[in-house]
């Protein structure tokens, strides 16, 4: 086949790389799909897959997401190793998760697509596939293989990025009492367990392993972390600065303060989005960071005390430009009394809440 006028190899390299069809590009530069292999063998292009197949990715990941430390990388591989497995008869993995948010989060994290297995009678919780030998490859080289269970060790990760492990580990498979005094990591793996209880200890948290017999005769590791002021530190440790990759009912449960927030009786808390203005959140997250709390909570506290005192102060005329989308948590009563309360006064929610950062008393 005679290629097309204008077609350079440079021109077939670039078409490859950016992952189009073989089909296509053989329709585009005239030539059979042998010689556009023979193209990028000459320059010596790294195949998107096995070479011998010459077929470009179907579906897309950053497959150098597992060689590169950064925090994103971190909560994933800690969701990974406690939610997540590795097959044992092709080249791909899989992350379980109820809440769809998280795994389209480690989608976006992975650059990949967002590709869901069918769903069963075995298979109701919905599960993100990612097809990548070299993405298994490297997690193997860590230690994590198809039969992980037992023998995952702990990745030697590197002191800054621990933070962000521990809160995928606790994300996967960890569990917080709704009062907030009691937290546990599970695992078969003595070797995780024991590594985990001794980055607990690093952190000075009150902290203990138990062991139990599984089903199977398996021991199965309980690594606990117990006491308000723990779980509080814990929470202090592995949340600083982190508004997204997270489970937000394990963070709430492990933040309660009865002396600064508001609390329902049954400690609900649900999630709200509305649009606030951006250089007001980054005062409530200013003056979280400062008290090591939450915007949120703040967000709480100037709320109660605008409807309590009936503080209003508000130019409707003069609105921020800035606004942008803003989603968490609020006490379920809090945010039913305040959709009341805006309704009474004809406002906005996210007026109000954008007032509340000047009625927030320092003191508390």
């Amino acid at each position: 086949m005679a290629r097309n006028p204008g077609i350079t190899d440079e021109i077939i390299i670039t078409m490859y790389k950016s992952h189009m069809p073989y089909k296509k590009m053989v329709s585009i530069s005239g030539l059979s799909d042998r010689a556009i292999r023979n193209v990028l063998y000459k320059y010596d292009v790294k195949m998107n897959r096995e070479q011998s197949s010459g077929q470009p990715r179907i579906h897309h990941v950053n497959e150098n997401f597992f060689k590169v430390w950064t925090n994103e990388m971190a909560w994933v591989l800690g969701l990974f190793i406690t939610d997540g497995t590795v097959s044992n008869s092709n080249h791909s993995i899989s992350f379980t998760q109820k809440d769809e948010r998280i795994l389209r989060l480690v989608a976006k994290y992975m650059e990949a697509d967002y590709v869901l297995a069918a769903s069963g009678k075995t298979r109701q919780t919905p599960t993100l596939v990612i097809n990548s030998k070299e993405i298994k490859q490297d997690l193997e080289k860590i230690g994590i293989t198809s039969n992980k269970s037992t023998s995952v060790p702990f990745p030697n990760v590197p002191k800054e990025y621990l933070p962000s492990f521990v809160r995928g580990v606790i994300d996967g498979d960890g569990w917080v009492d709704k009062e907030g005094y009691t937290m546990n990591i599970t695992t078969a793996s003595p070797y995780f367990a024991n590594s985990v209880l001794d980055v607990f200890r690093s952190w000075d948290l009150r902290c203990e392993i138990k062991l139990t017999q599984g089903d199977s005769k398996t021991i199965i590791y309980r690594v606990f972390v117990k006491g308000r002021n723990s779980i509080k530190r814990l929470a202090q440790i592995i949340y600083r600065g982190v508004d997204d990759n997270l489970v937000y009912y394990k963070r709430d449960y492990m933040l309660q303060d009865p002396d600064t927030i508001s609390k329902s009786k049954s400690n609900d808390r649900i999630k709200f989005r509305t649009n606030i203005s951006k250089s007001i959140l980054n005062q409530f997250r200013a003056l979280a960071n400062e008290r090591n709390t939450y915007p949120n909570y703040l967000i709480e506290i100037g709320l109660k005390h605008i409807m309590e005192h009936g503080l209003i102060e508000l130019n409707k005329k003069s609105k921020p430009t800035d606004r942008i989308p803003y989603k968490t948590t609020y006490d379920k009563d809090i945010l039913e009394q305040v959709k009341q309360y805006t309704k009474t006064k004809k406002l906005c929610i996210n007026d109000l809440i954008e007032l509340s950062v000047n009625y927030i008393d320092r003191d508390i």
